[in-house]
C-alpha cells in the first residue's frame, strides 16, 4: 500500500486565494469578505473590504466551511436544499450552520482536499464567480514551471 503525501493549505497559498477573490470582486465594483479554511475547517485567512455589508464575513465563512464539509461548490447545493431535495433538512441537522448560498468552493490539490474559500458580499453568482476566481488563481501559482 502506498501513501501520497499532499501539502496542505498553507497561509501564503490563503493569501493568494485572498488577493485574487478580492482582485475579481474589485474589478466588478464590488465590495466583500473573503474567508479561506484548512482541511479541519480552522481559519487561515479573513479580509473584509472596508465597505462591505457586515453580515458578509460570517456568510463568507460559513460558505466556505459548507464547501469543505461536503466537497462541493455551494453554488452546486441551492436545489438540493428546496423542499423535496436531498439534502432538504441538512441546513438544520447539524450543530454547526451551514450556508447553501452560491460563494463556497472547495480547495483541492493533487486531487486530495485541503480546504475552501468563501466569499461573501456580492449577489450569489458574483460570489461564486470571485471564489472560482482564486482556485483557478492558485492553480497557476502552483503549477510546476
Amino acid at each position: 500500500m502506498s501513501t501520497t503525501t499532499v501539502t496542505p493549505l498553507t497561509v501564503q497559498d490563503a493569501e493568494v486565494l485572498v488577493t485574487a477573490a478580492r482582485r475579481a470582486a474589485e474589478a466588478a465594483d464590488a465590495t466583500v469578505s473573503v474567508t479561506v479554511l484548512d482541511a479541519g475547517g480552522h481559519l487561515l485567512a479573513f479580509r473584509r473590504d472596508d465597505r462591505a455589508v457586515l453580515i458578509s464575513g460570517e456568510t463568507s465563512t460559513r460558505k466556505a466551511y459548507t464547501a469543505l464539509q461536503l466537497d462541493t461548490p455551494t453554488a452546486d447545493l441551492v436545489d438540493a436544499v428546496r423542499p423535496g431535495g436531498l439534502f432538504h433538512t441538512l441546513p438544520t441537522a447539524l450543530d454547526r450552520p451551514l450556508l447553501f448560498i452560491a460563494g463556497g468552493v472547495p480547495v483541492h490539490r493533487d486531487g486530495r482536499l485541503i480546504g475552501a474559500v468563501g466569499v461573501g458580499g456580492g449577489a450569489p453568482e458574483q460570489d461564486h464567480s470571485f471564489a472560482t476566481a482564486a482556485v483557478r488563481a492558485l492553480l497557476q501559482e502552483n503549477r510546476p514551471a
